[in-house]
């Protein structure tokens, strides 16, 4: 096997890593993580998600955190947008590169972000159009492409189908999400 000179890492710490957690996680909490994560030589961060803060609570205050995080230069600040209501707070926040998300399960897409696959990716069909205008990079991710929580295994044919669709759409790269941590060399080879 044959190994790449070089990989990216695409910290998504401050923003997977804290969504769920049960206790309220103050701005300057929020800011210190970004800054120490940034200090520690990390390129791309991504620092938060515009969402409804009554979905995800700990997202809350987004817009403060991208207001006062110590830029450096090289470093890529971005933050998840999944509706065209995310994408003008980002823009409003200065925020340069933002992430879509779609789900290679339909089960997992009705009860994540309640519709459809179909109607995910019509979603965001504004939402890229707003973001080319703006000149905002956007990267995809595809959601259970190993394993979905509700309907078992995933059809590699259906991670192929919504990965094409999110770059044929924009994105200038798509992340494929282990989401459940079911993968394995051979099904991720497949």
């Amino acid at each position: 096997m044959s190994l790449p000179k070089q990989v990216r890492l695409v910290e998504v710490g401050p923003r997977d890593g804290l969504q769920n957690e049960q206790q309220p996680i103050s701005v300057a909490d929020k800011v210190r993580l970004v800054d120490d994560l940034s200090a520690a030589g990390l390129s791309y961060i991504e620092v938060g998600s515009f969402v409804s803060p009554k979905w995800v609570p700990q997202m809350a205050g987004s817009a403060e955190v991208f207001a006062q995080i110590q830029r450096k230069a090289g470093v890529t600040y971005a933050a998840l947008t999944p509706n065209m209501k995310g994408l003008e707070a980002a823009i409003e926040a200065g925020v340069k590169e933002v992430a879509v998300f779609g789900a290679a399960s339909e089960a997992f897409s009705q009860k994540n972000i309640n519709c459809s696959i179909a109607e995910s990716l019509a979603r965001f069909a504004p939402l890229m159009e707003a973001a080319r205008e703006q000149d905002i990079r956007v990267r995809g991710y595809v959601s259970c492409v190993l394993g979905c929580p509700y309907e078992g295994e995933v059809s590699p044919a259906k991670v192929a189908e919504v990965a094409r669709e999110l770059y044929a759409m924009g994105c200038y790269e798509v992340s494929l999400g282990d989401t459940i941590g079911t993968g394995t060399p051979g099904k991720t080879r497949t």
